[in-house]
């Protein structure tokens, strides 16, 4: 009988066309959530999805030569997609949304109406500054140093026609929800959202854009798209079906019991969205849940900033209930954490290969050795047993306490207990011993049983982390369906006396840590690839090309240019020569005065910025963290102007 219905989100992602570890860091822990509330009887509803809609994506398409659609549906689901990415990492979400759907698209069309007709909206003009990337409006004093408060990118300043949504005027309500102390966790956040954004004063946010097209139209003033920060949060309620005839669940679901969410679109979910809902008239979610950041380097994940881990490669070479445990067990929630390749090897190691897949493994083993894969067991008790035995029959509880407040790390923590405590009991009973007594045959099984029990009552409790493994391993203990359950984790004892056991493959075998850390050093930087080579030229066509040796004379920012530097250049002849070149971004002209550089000399001279450029300089140009260096061809000072290279 369902215990009634729980509605857990991730944030919809912005559809990058890199994700990271990051990106699957959030939806891993909702995913485990989502599966631990099944298991314990509820009616659960798991959405996720994509945000596809602003004025970055807009740009994206455009650098990629698509329109913003076709973008978005490749990187969505394309090869190695965000739906791929679920597949792999096995995310069990009951829907996905696109805000590119039409449902969705019409439900926005009706809450902006609605909000305007309330009173909620009006016509204004945007003044300030504006980070692309984030999609999010800043006043001067929310600025860090001139830069973003979230991603510490730079932010530009924006002025046009927009409509406002009146934040202000629910300041109070969204203050007095916060100090409820149930809305927002962790506590920390709380304190964040009234300190930095409330008690300063809310500022009305801007809703509406003109400078772009990739986004909802305002069906009633063309020109104006919907903002990109209210067109997602609806998704929570436009998937249920709030507004539109696709679904029809919004009754049953709403309000949502938790919406997991990154720190850094807590204020969006913790202040914006309830004052959204608060003017359409609808309840607010039950709980939002700001989660920490996955850090590299002391820094955040990000592909602007070259840091990114593929999670595909670390499933693929680990196996996804690896890497989802990981994850899980490594880093709390409410915090930040560090990843390190060293702890990803060191958690398989000891936890999965040792602790847990070597104690089956031994057990498994045994039963088979002295029982001929078929215990029968009569569970005679010995003082021995007593500690095994209590701490396995209790697990259950104190593992639904921790995942109840959002604990996955502490009750995952809680099974390892058990079962480090079973490698102990090992090594207490000594099975080995008691195997060349006969007349200790019945203490053996005893022994065995009590070990595939606790091993029994662990599985079940690490579904929601490894669901795959969790199946082979139910497999290799005897383990029937009906003693799979949550029901029957609370039950020491509920394994058939006659329990028969399969060996199975090893689950997780032992990494070599210094020889893996090398073969991911290699394949995390491999070599660049070279470019092709240019179809083939005689030498007569290479002479033709007059490269000579010039030294650096002057060098100077040609004005009104943001590219060109103008040098004088000492070429041998007697006669200074000018060239232009537009390396301003990679160059101070300062830095360039009297180095010896590379020209070709002999080509036809051109106008650049009304001025003469008498050759070209030769450079290579090298991508990095996916941005084009430039580097200038230097030679050895001792080299005298005017000589030709050949």
């Amino acid at each position: 009988m369902s215990k009634g219905k729980f509605y857990i989100t991730t944030p919809i992602y912005y559809p990058s066309d890199k994700l990271h570890i990051g990106h699957t860091y959030c939806t891993v822990a909702t995913d485990t959530i989502a599966r631990y509330k099944r298991m314990c009887g509820y009616d659960v509803m798991f959405l996720t999805g994509t945000d596809e809609h602003g004025q970055k994506i807009e740009e994206k398409a455009k650098e990629a030569q698509v329109t913003p659609q076709q973008f978005v549906d490749n990187i969505v689901e394309g090869p190695k997609g965000v739906k791929d990415l679920w597949k792999l990492m096995n995310i069990s979400n009951d829907r996905f949304i696109r805000t590119t759907d039409d449902y969705h698209v019409e439900s926005i069309q009706r809450i902006f109406k609605k909000m305007y007709d309330n009173g909620d909206i009006y016509k204004g003009a945007y003044k300030g500054m504006y980070c692309t990337p984030c999609e999010s409006f800043w006043t001067e004093s929310q600025l860090v140093d001139g830069k973003c408060p979230d991603c510490g990118r730079p932010v530009r300043y924006a002025e046009e026609e927009a409509y406002f949504f009146k934040l202000s005027k629910y300041a109070k309500p969204v203050q007095d929800l916060l100090e409820t102390g149930t809305f927002l966790e962790p506590a920390s956040r709380v304190n964040e959202m009234i300190n930095n954004f409330i008690k300063p004063g809310l500022e009305d946010l801007c809703v509406s854009r003109t400078s772009f097209k990739w986004g909802i139209p305002v069906d009633f003033d063309p020109g104006h798209v919907v903002y990109v920060w209210v067109d997602a949060l609806f998704n929570y309620a436009t998937g249920m079906g709030y507004l539109n005839d696709r679904y029809d669940d919004y009754d049953h679901y709403w309000p949502a019991d938790v919406h997991m969410v990154g720190k850094e679109i807590v204020r969006f979910h913790s202040i914006i969205w309830p004052a959204m809902l608060m003017s359409v008239g609808e309840p607010m979610p039950k709980k939002v849940f700001g989660h920490g950041w996955l850090l590299l380097d002391g820094g955040k994940m990000s592909k602007s900033k070259g840091n990114v881990v593929d999670p595909y490669l670390l499933a693929e070479r680990y196996g996804t209930d690896a890497l989802r445990y990981f994850l899980m067990r490594e880093f709390p929630l409410g915090s930040d954490g560090n990843f390190s390749n060293e702890a990803l090897i060191s958690r398989i190691n000891t936890d999965l290969a040792n602790d847990f897949g070597n104690l089956l493994s031994r057990t498994v083993s045994m039963v088979e050795k002295y029982f001929d894969g078929k215990l029968i067991a009569d569970r005679e008790s010995d003082p021995l047993d007593d500690d095994l035995v209590g701490m396995a029959s209790s697990l259950r509880d104190r593992y639904e306490n921790e995942m109840d407040h959002f604990g996955t790390q502490a009750a995952a923590t809680e099974v390892f207990k058990v079962l480090s405590r079973a490698n102990k009991y090992v090594d207490e009973t000594a099975p080995w011993v008691l195997a060349r007594d006969p007349e200790k045959k019945p203490r053996l099984a005893t022994v065995l049983y009590n070990l595939l029990e606790a091993l029994r009552i662990c599985v079940v409790l690490l579904q929601p982390y490894m669901p795959d493994t969790c199946v082979k391993a139910f497999e290799q203990i005897g383990a029937p369906e009906a003693v799979r359950t949550w029901e029957s984790a609370s039950e020491f004892g509920a394994l058939p006396a006659d329990v028969a056991v399969v060996k199975g493959d090893t689950l997780f075998p032992r990494i070599d840590m210094e020889k893996e850390l090398e073969e991911l050093e290699n394949l995390n930087n491999p070599a660049p690839a070279a470019e092709p080579v240019l179809p083939d030229v005689t030498i007569d066509d290479f002479a033709k090309c007059d490269m000579r040796v010039v030294k650096v004379l002057s060098c100077e920012a040609v004005k009104k240019s943001k590219k060109l530097l103008k040098f004088s250049l000492d070429d041998g002849s007697g006669t200074p020569r000018q060239i232009l070149s537009g390396i301003a971004a990679f160059y101070k002209p300062e830095d360039l005065v009297g180095k010896t550089l590379v020209a070709i000399l002999n080509l036809p001279n051109r106008k650049m910025m009304g001025q003469d450029s008498c050759g070209m300089l030769l450079s290579a140009v090298k991508e990095e963290n996916g941005e084009e260096k430039l580097h200038l061809l230097m030679l050895d000072d001792a080299i005298p102007a005017g000589y030709r290279l050949c």
